[in-house]
């Protein structure tokens, strides 16, 4: 008797042991269970975790910003938000993700190339049976020509946020200098250098050595509103019916040579190489600089900025300016905005993506993007306007928040987040609606599919081309040693992705 009730001891303790074991195992979200089912025999909902999220750099915290606590309330998780940094983001990304951070959500902006990688390396977490079964708002939200653009390999590892406007950013330019100096505004390359010229000889802003004609961050490059007027608006451009990427466009020694002209003649800020964004932005908000390459977004902070400083300054985008060719444009957004993806070392993924799909409720979705009819927003003639001050106050930075959009209303809600401030609209309508449509030069590779060694190498060649196009306007390196830079180039990677890129861009191109 006394051993059957040994027995029977043993085998209680290894069930008690073994149900253990599952409790544990089942609040580890890496194994696909949140302990968010109810609670044996309790009846009762299990508290939800706290979700880990990386999101873009923002100017205010994440965490205290209004929306924050919109989305706790409707979703039912609290979300901690850390963010990337301003200036080199994608080095930060890779280090954390190489690390095994465990973050829940990390939403980046769209790099096909980045975000394909980390798929294939086997970074990221599959999202379709997740969507699957946690994701019917998600399934809805999102169109399925977005759903299959992302797919690699078959498979879904991102949520998409898709553009809702093509042009980003120009020369701004200081129209109360060229006021005070007599001139128009430039049209030409030969016009802006004969600006800037102008800017340098006779400081209209008063500024003595801090004079700077232009001044761009230290990793622009690529110039925008200049590359397109050497033909060359994207990444990678149409010649002679194939895509070329800049570096082996005939146009490139022409774009250096102009830049390089600029620089080597102190038109462009002679500390550019060290400035980071924020550099580059004080310097012209203090009113130090001339003209500057920025985002509309960037608008108002630099208005606010400079007219605290020089009350009668005045600035606009400088036009889509002819180069020597006559070639001009700007290259035009197609794809995605921003990617949210899941990492493998993430704790909690099935949460993850219930959060966004709570998000993406429609009434929740509408709620976030612009807040309450009649305390946030208002409709005029079927149009979304904010009502200042609160719309800025509480929903300025809605779409940091969002992870995904419900494609087929937000471009509608938008219009009241683009019409949030006076100065940013004129900045935005300017660009995207008084432009003419032929300077709005579509990326051909926006909503290209997942190519293996484009993806592969991608990102190594950007950085390649960009420090390399940065020395060569510094003057530190030669535009001799352009061939020996470009068949580097090629057997980084460059040339088994032409090779890629182009069989796709022939059947697109039928």
């Amino acid at each position: 008797m006394k051993k059957a009730f040994k027995l029977i001891s043993v085998i209680a303790a290894v069930a008690l042991l073994v149900s253990v074991m599952a409790a544990c195992s089942g609040s580890n979200g890496k194994n696909g269970n949140t302990g968010n089912a109810n609670s044996a025999g309790s009846g009762k909902e299990a508290p939800k975790p706290v979700l880990k999220r990386l999101n873009v750099w923002a100017n205010e915290d994440y965490n205290t910003y209004p929306v924050a606590g919109l989305l706790e309330e409707a979703t039912g998780y609290k979300v901690q938000h850390d963010m990337l940094p301003q200036d080199k983001w994608v080095e930060k990304l890779n280090l954390i993700m190489s690390s095994g951070e465990e973050y829940d959500l990390v939403t980046s902006y769209s790099d096909m190339a980045l975000y394909s990688d980390y798929a294939q390396k086997g970074a990221l977490v599959d999202l379709t049976p997740l969507i699957e079964e946690f994701g019917p708002n998600i399934k809805t939200a999102i169109k399925p020509e977005s759903i299959e653009a992302l797919k690699v390999n078959g498979k879904l590892y991102a949520i998409p946020t898709t553009v809702t406007y093509k042009i980003n950013s120009s020369i701004l330019i200081r129209t109360d200098w060229l006021e005070k100096l007599g001139l128009q505004m430039p049209t030409t390359t030969e016009e802006l250098k004969n600006v800037l010229q102008q800017f340098k000889e006779k400081d209209p802003g008063g500024n003595g050595d801090r004079n700077v004609p232009m001044t761009i961050k230290g990793d622009q490059a690529m110039i925008d509103n200049l590359v397109g007027a050497f033909g060359m608006p994207n990444a990678w451009n149409d010649v002679d019916g194939k895509l070329v990427p800049r570096v082996m466009d005939p146009a490139y020694k022409d774009y250096v040579a102009y830049v390089a002209d600029l620089y080597k003649q102190g038109l462009i800020d002679r500390e550019f190489v060290a400035n980071k964004d924020a550099t580059a932005k004080e310097k012209f908000s203090s009113g130090a600089a001339g003209a500057i390459v920025v985002h509309w977004a960037d608008i108002p902070a630099i208005y606010d900025a400079l007219t605290k400083n020089q009350p009668d300054a005045k600035f606009a985008y400088v036009p889509a300016l002819k180069g020597p060719a006559g070639e001009f444009g700007f290259g035009a957004n197609a794809g995605f905005d921003r990617l949210t993806f899941i990492p493998k070392s993430a704790e909690h993924p099935e949460d993850a993506i219930k959060w966004i799909n709570a998000s993406l409720e429609p009434e929740t979705f509408k709620n976030l993007a612009i807040g309450v009819e009649g305390t946030h927003h208002k409709v005029v003639d079927g149009a979304y306007e904010p009502i200042q001050p609160i719309f800025t106050d509480e929903r300025n930075l809605a779409n940091n928040f969002m992870a995904g959009t419900d494609e087929t209303n937000y471009p509608q809600y938008w219009q009241a987040r683009v019409r949030k401030n006076p100065v940013m609209f004129e900045a935005f309508d300017y660009l995207n609606n008084k432009l003419p449509e032929d300077a709005k030069k579509e990326n051909a590779l926006g909503l290209a599919p997942y190519m293996k060694e484009y993806s592969k190498s991608n990102q190594q060649l950007h950085t390649m081309l960009n420090d390399y196009t940065v020395k060569l306007i510094a003057g530190v390196e030669t535009i001799e040693g352009l061939p020996g830079f470009q068949q580097k180039f090629l057997e980084a990677g460059g040339e088994a992705s032409s090779n890629e890129v182009n069989e796709w861009y022939a059947t697109v191109q039928k």
